[in-house]
């Protein structure tokens, strides 16, 4: 079985694959500072509290980090733990999609992921729309090309500035009120979080198609949920894109 761990600034999402599907995943905290030995710990009692066993079923590891410190930690756990080297995307690992940045060591491994397993199962042209620690938006040629994206503050990362800039402000659940003219100042914020994000996502992401055409929109993220429902551009929600990603550069490079 393929462990895929897909780690970010905020959160670390982790899936299982047997075969092609995916027969567990778990999300937890990025916290920088732990080890490796503290890693392969919360990974086996995960396993274990769904059966899977973490020393025999296990025969893959594939990585994608935009937490440098953890990449490191991760490459030796799966190292000590499972007596073989991690897949970790970075430049050199065989994606099979030509990265048409212009300087394709930029971009980063989650985002490379998501153009994979979108180009994979959805064909192109097409476009991502990660929800995230900061929100990115991909852009894939009908040829299965990445052709570049942009990248913004994720809502998380604004509404921790607006809260701590704002003394009179207090923090909200982000969730849709009623109307979009909110009534009282906890429907005003959730009114301009929600409701201004997925306006921002659909600008962008009209933009992208005015200069690709017709194309598919799909979004993925820990932080879709919310915005996602009031979106008018995207068509398709696949919350383990990313993980997808993953297991498929695996392959390519097996």
């Amino acid at each position: 079985m393929l462990l895929t761990i897909d780690s970010g600034n905020t959160q670390t999402v982790i899936g299982l694959f047997n075969g092609t599907e995916l027969a567990d995943h778990w999300r937890i905290a990025t916290v920088a500072e732990r080890t490796a030995d503290e890693l392969a710990l919360m990974i086996q009692q995960f396993l274990g509290f769904h059966g899977f066993s973490f020393d025999e079923q296990i025969d893959g590891v594939a990585i994608s980090s935009g937490v440098p410190r953890v990449t490191v930690e991760l490459r030796a756990m799966t190292e000590r733990y499972f007596g073989f080297p991690a897949l970790v995307v970075e430049p050199g690992v065989r994606t099979g999609m030509p990265i048409l940045y212009d300087n394709p060591k930029e971009v980063g491994a989650d985002r490379i992921a998501n153009a994979v397993a979108a180009y994979d199962q959805y064909g192109g042209p097409s476009i991502v729309v990660d929800f995230g620690t900061a929100n990115t938006i991909e852009a894939i040629s009908e040829k299965g090309e990445y052709l570049g994206g942009a990248i913004f503050p994720g809502i998380e990362i604004s509404m921790d500035a607006l809260f701590g800039r704002a003394a009179a402000l207090r923090r909200v659940e982000l969730v849709a009120p009623k109307n979009v003219i909110g009534k009282s100042t906890v429907e005003s914020i959730q009114s301009g979080a929600v409701f201004g994000y997925s306006g921002q996502v659909d600008t962008l992401v009209e933009m992208f198609q005015a200069e690709l055409g017709e194309c598919t929109v799909i979004s993925t993220g820990g932080l879709a949920e919310p915005i996602i429902k009031h979106s008018r551009t995207i068509q398709h929600h696949e919350p383990w894109l990313t993980l997808q990603g993953l297991r498929i550069i695996f392959e390519r490079n097996q």
